[in-house]
């Protein structure tokens, strides 16, 4: 048996990455079971550099907002901006205070220096302008849309003024309320304001669409890419307003599928432009059903990557990462007859293992599934092995030290 699991075993390369695979996805997917740790973001830096300059990989997108994003990309493609306030300001979730974000920032406007457009490597958040405690107005979506539009389309065909936004918006923080999360009452998504604006959002949307080949011709493909993300984000962060609002047992798992839904089709988007390396938590690329336990009550909806997968077949690859030890969080040496036992046994300090090889050599041995000491830390499931194409297993997370 160890002799079979050491054949499933790689170095972490985009070489051996890719052989694993049938063919380059459009989206490969990097899961990884824990948040904050910058020795796994390094990981994912490294792997990114060796994508693009061995197999054309040209965008990068994180589990962050997708809005937001937008500032860190205008700085590696252009320079717009500087360093400290693209790491302020182009992040959400506290991302932008990790060194291995600022890393990959630094690098990719330094790859992009004197290249032609064709060359140049793009960073996207992919998450909706949204967190755990709740989600964002949908004031900058919404009106960055109708600006594009107004600017580029016959008055006629805008379903309203820029007066009437404002006016029905109202002030952001009726939107922002972090109470509106465990008390629906408190939320503004059932109001008359926020259902006409869900109306006039969807009509803009399908203006945007309807204009298309003018709109291109007119500005950039870019610049239409651009409003299209607006529109999804508007549409998106109204109907999730509306969903909190809701009173029915039901509620937290519909908020939940809204945000990997808003996931799914930005990914979606940004594979038209080419392969992308994808980074999240492995809950969110993986093929089947995400579960969380919540305040009010279990819920299970189906992933960003499940809702990609099913969309893209096998040009959506997903690689999860496993871990051996946090051991400043109180996560030892996992025992042997777990996953990540058989795996910390090899002597690599850090691999990719091609999981569906690992799954036929383990045959009808399944091993136990192993319980995290520590709530921030997701074990793999032994009952999902084959259902990656690969895991990437790292054997140690160091501490980082403060300061």
């Amino acid at each position: 048996m160890a002799t079979d699991i050491k054949d499933t075993v790689h170095a972490v390369d985009a070489a051996a990455v890719m052989g694993l695979l049938p063919a380059r996805p459009r989206l490969l997917a990097l899961g990884e079971p824990t948040h904050g740790e910058d020795a796994l973001l390094d990981l994912r830096n490294e792997l990114f550099r060796r994508l693009v300059e061995e197999e054309g990989y040209r965008t990068i997108a994180i589990e962050s907002d997708c809005m937001a994003g937008l500032v860190v990309d205008d700085h590696v493609t252009s320079g717009t901006g500087t360093l400290d306030e693209v790491m302020a300001h182009g992040f959400s979730h506290g991302w932008g205070t990790s060194a291995a974000n600022r890393e990959l920032v630094r690098w990719m406007r330094a790859h992009n220096d004197s290249r032609p457009a064709s060359e140049r490597v793009r960073f996207a958040g992919f998450d909706g302008p949204l967190e755990i405690t709740g989600a964002a107005s949908p004031r900058k979506a919404l009106t960055a849309l109708h600006g594009y539009l107004s600017a580029l389309v016959d008055a006629d065909l805008i379903p309203c003024t820029g007066e009437t936004l404002d006016r029905l918006l109202g002030t952001d923080d009726r939107w922002t309320d972090p109470a509106a999360m465990t008390d629906p009452s408190q939320s503004v998504g059932w109001s008359a304001e926020a259902e006409l604006l869900r109306l006039l959002a969807d009509d803009l949307v399908a203006l945007l669409q309807a204009q298309t080949p003018h709109l291109i011709t007119a500005t950039s493909r870019d610049d239409w890419e651009r409003s299209c993300l607006y529109g999804r984000t508007a549409t998106g962060l109204l109907r999730y307003h509306y969903w909190m609002a809701d009173t029915s047992p039901a509620r937290m798992t519909r908020l939940c599928a809204l945000r990997d839904s808003m996931m799914a089709e930005n990914l979606l988007a940004l594979a038209e432009r080419g392969p992308v390396l994808v980074h999240a938590h492995n809950a969110h690329l993986q093929r089947e059903k995400s579960t969380m336990q919540t305040w009010e009550g279990p819920v299970e909806w189906w992933s960003a990557g499940a809702l990609v997968n099913a969309r893209l077949g096998e040009q959506y690859a997903f690689l999860a990462t496993a871990l051996g030890t946090i051991r400043h969080q109180g996560v030892d040496a996992p025992p042997p007859d777990t996953v990540e036992g058989l795996l910390y046994a090899l002597p690599e300090d850090r691999c990719v293992i091609d999981a569906p090889r690992l799954a036929a050599a383990l045959g009808s041995t399944r091993p136990e599934p192993r319980v995290s000491p520590w709530f921030g830390y997701a074990p793999l499931d032994p009952a999902h092995l084959a259902d990656r194409d690969g895991i990437v297993f790292v054997r140690d997370v160091p501490q980082v030290p403060q300061g």
